[in-house]
This record gives structure tokens, C-alpha cells and sequence, in this order.
């Protein structure tokens, strides 16, 4: 039966289910861990077919490899992470993802903690007025 585009969370429980092993699994126990934590989450199907959880803006997605779970928040690297279950892209600016294999288990607390704090994130930046960028002449002065 082929699921409309717009029904993401159809989506992504059809993803869970064709996996059928650890990784349907390991995706079904994070998503209602982001559902405990922010209960308005909403869920998006993006890229071809990468679970999507947004909240004011991209909080994380949940993607399946073969020998991982990838958990990848948008504005990880903002975000305080003293449990240090960021484990994977933890060389860009922005990014950071959580890659959890077969067998791991997942510090519950921990990444509900990360995914308050990128929710309070994402609202914050949503808060904010933009200030105008100044420009210059190309000399260096004020223009």
C-alpha cells in the first residue's frame, strides 16, 4: 500500500516496521522519547526518506545505516552535552549526531535533556529580532 508523501508519521512508522530488526526498534524507542519530551513535535519526511523531527525548526533526524542509528541535531554543536552521547560529526560547527549501534543503550535522561534544550533553542532563535547586516564599500568604510 503506498503512503501518501504528506503523511509523514505513516511514513516513518512504515520505515520502522520494513526494518524489522534492531534499528526499526532503536528508531521506534528514540521517536517516543522525542514525543515524551516535546508532545507538539512534529514529524516530516525530507530527503528522500529521513525521519525529520521539527519543533521551530529542525531538531533532529533519524536516520538508518546498516550498522548505526544516527540521531543528527541541527544545532548540536549549541548545545550542552555532559553526558557525551554526541559521539559522531563532531567536527563541524553546526551539526552533531548521536550514532547508536546494535546492543547500545541509550542514556534516556541524557538525550531528552539534548532534546529540551534544542527545542528551548530553536524557540529562542525564533525570538530574537534580526538586526540588519552593515555593509561596507569594499574599502572598508561604512557604506
Amino acid at each position: 500500500m503506498a503512503i501518501p508523501e504528506t503523511n509523514a508519521s505513516a511514513r516513518i512508522d512504515q520505515r520502522i516496521e520494513e526494518l524489522g530488526d534492531w534499528r526499526g526498534k532503536t528508531l521506534a524507542h528514540v521517536r517516543a522519547l522525542i514525543h515524551q519530551t516535546v508532545p507538539d513535535i512534529i514529524e516530516e519526511w525530507k530527503w528522500r526518506g529521513v525521519p525529520v523531527f521539527s519543533h521551530h525548526g529542525i531538531l533532529c533526524t533519524g536516520e538508518t545505516y546498516k550498522a548505526v542509528v544516527k540521531l543528527t541535531f541541527a544545532k548540536g554543536a549549541a548545545l550542552k552535552d555532559p553526558a557525551h552521547l554526541f559521539n559522531s560529526s563532531l567536527e563541524g560547527n553546526v551539526r552533531r549526531a548521536i550514532d547508536i549501534h546494535e546492543g547500545e543503550t541509550i542514556n534516556e535522561t541524557a538525550l531528552k535533556a539534548l532534546i529540551h534544550q534544542a527545542a528551548e533553542l530553536n524557540l529562542t532563535a525564533k525570538s530574537k529580532p534580526r538586526t540588519a547586516k552593515r555593509t561596507t564599500n569594499g574599502a572598508g568604510k561604512k557604506a
